[in-house]
């Protein structure tokens, strides 16, 4: 199945008003109650500080920095760009890789590298958030597998390097 017809898939499932809502909530506003949480977990447990530090420092990484420069070198319409499709949400310039998927991705990897069932929590909410973004018609599938590379990629060196970093001071 190519990317395209899989987009097609899962932007044209039976469209209920409820699962529009649904797909709209989670590709648009899951990822804010999940970095409340995160502030919650550092101001409630001083215990998760250096996993919240970690995950935010790799999330800005993968999306501000190795998003971008993907971005740049390798400019890549949306969905909506190239053929007619249901857009339920705004978004605008390129698609690939996708910047929700690489920052919310680095941040389940970075969490699930301290602390395992918390870091399953962010990965299922993070899958969730990359199929909306597919059935809300600003993503092809091959984006968000980007950003999932990506925010896994960037969330294990981040890691690495501030171990190595903390251990020495």
């Amino acid at each position: 199945m190519t990317g395209q017809a899989l987009f097609l898939k899962i932007n044209n499932l039976t469209n209920p008003i409820w699962l529009d809502k649904l797909a709209i909530f989670f590709a648009v506003y899951i990822g804010f109650l999940l970095l409340v949480f995160l502030g919650y977990l550092w101001f409630s447990r001083p215990a998760s500080r250096r996993m919240v530090m970690v995950a935010l420092i790799a999330a800005g990484i993968a999306r501000l920095g190795i998003t971008n420069i993907i971005r740049f070198f390798y400019p890549h319409p949306r969905p909506f760009d190239v053929m007619q499709v249901r857009q339920l949400i705004p978004e605008n310039g390129s698609s690939f890789p996708s910047g929700h998927a690489s920052f919310f991705f680095a941040l389940s990897a970075a969490i699930y590298l301290y602390d395992r069932k918390l870091g399953w929590f962010f990965f299922v909410v993070s899958a969730l958030m990359g199929v909306a973004r597919v059935y809300v018609g600003v993503h092809w599938p091959l984006d968000i597998l980007g950003g999932i590379a990506v925010g896994i990629i960037t969330a294990i060196l981040v890691n690495r390097i501030y171990k190595k970093i903390y251990d020495h001071l």
